[in-house]
């Protein structure tokens, strides 16, 4: 797929102009409830999917299904972000008024590293063709620890990305409102919102190498991945506080999730194979399978209200 460099300006303004308007309209500390988060939500599903009709219009269905496919891996990955986000934000014992600063950050953090593997991983797809092997073989890996080892929590602060910063950078163990820098003692030193901030980039970092390589798994057009990650990903802060109250139901999502990786990785393997590419309605059919089955499991199993062992091994 050539793609003109109006369309890769055209994107970038389009994302940049979201983020302005989303820093604007959320630039007082205030907790964001549930109807709040909702509509927002709904705005930035609204605007993936419109994006998928222009693709539509200008490269056609092909092109389209794949960008929808993307999208849909990247929206069902972000899930579990949020649970990783809401272990993170309760293990600091994170202020509800200035979480969302810390994810607006987080976001562009997230934009700016997956463009980068993006690029890298293309490229290595497009002159290495065992790469595919590789990239396929960690999905799988990564869709089968998912599946059997979800619940083996690191404790954020023992993030090796972490710990350096606080050996490095001179740190205040306490918040000092929604500053992540503050003078304390006539010394700059960072707050523990900045060292929140880092345990949440250091662990969408490790997120964004998963999720980049089930899409390139799609296709290896960069502009339709990024978009895909970035539409996603702009709506993750309102993700989050919609979801914020119903994680402990979500207990059978991960099996989901493993079986999306793990099925992005055969789909790699296989297109340096003679069987070739998988049909996009193939992709898009397991794709909205396997997130429908193990959402309504979940609610299923979750039905009387009570607890799942599961749910708690993720609070």
């Amino acid at each position: 797929m050539s793609v003109p460099w109006w369309a890769w300006a055209g994107l970038m303004l389009a994302v940049a102009a979201m983020l302005a308007v989303d820093l604007f309209l959320h630039r007082d500390n205030h907790v964001i409830g549930f109807r709040e988060a909702a509509v927002w939500s709904s705005v930035w599903i609204a605007a993936g999917l419109l994006f998928g009709v222009i693709v539509w219009a200008w490269q056609g269905g092909e092109v389209a299904g794949t960008y929808f496919a993307g999208y849909l891996i990247e929206k069902a990955l972000s899930i579990d972000n949020v649970f990783v986000f809401a272990l993170i934000f309760s293990y600091f014992a994170v202020p509800a008024s200035v979480q969302h600063k810390v994810l607006f950050w987080g976001v562009i953090g997230a934009l700016i590293f997956r463009l980068v593997f993006i690029f890298v991983g293309a490229e290595l797809l497009e002159t290495f063709f065992w790469t595919a092997y590789v990239f396929g073989l960690f999905l799988i890996y990564t869709g089968y620890t998912m599946a059997f080892r979800h619940g083996e929590q690191t404790p954020p602060d023992r993030n090796p990305v972490v710990r350096l910063v606080r050996r490095v950078v001179p740190t205040d163990a306490k918040y000092h409102g929604d500053k992540f820098f503050a003078r304390v003692n006539g010394e700059r030193v960072a707050t523990l919102l900045f060292v929140v901030l880092i345990a949440v980039e250091a662990t969408d970092l490790i997120f964004a190498i998963d999720s980049v390589a089930a899409i390139l798994a799609i296709t290896t057009s960069t502009l339709i991945v990024w978009a895909a990650n970035a539409f996603a990903i702009l709506g993750l802060r309102s993700l989050y506080f919609c979801l914020a109250g119903l994680l402990r139901r979500f207990v059978h999502l991960h099996y989901g999730l493993a079986v999306l990786l793990a099925f992005a990785g055969v789909k790699l393997i296989l297109s340096e194979t003679p069987v070739g590419k998988l049909p996009i309605p193939v992709t898009l059919g397991v794709i909205v399978v396997a997130i429908a089955v193990s959402i309504v499991w979940s609610l299923r199993s979750t039905a009387s209200g009570a607890d799942h062992p599961a749910a708690s091994s993720r609070s």
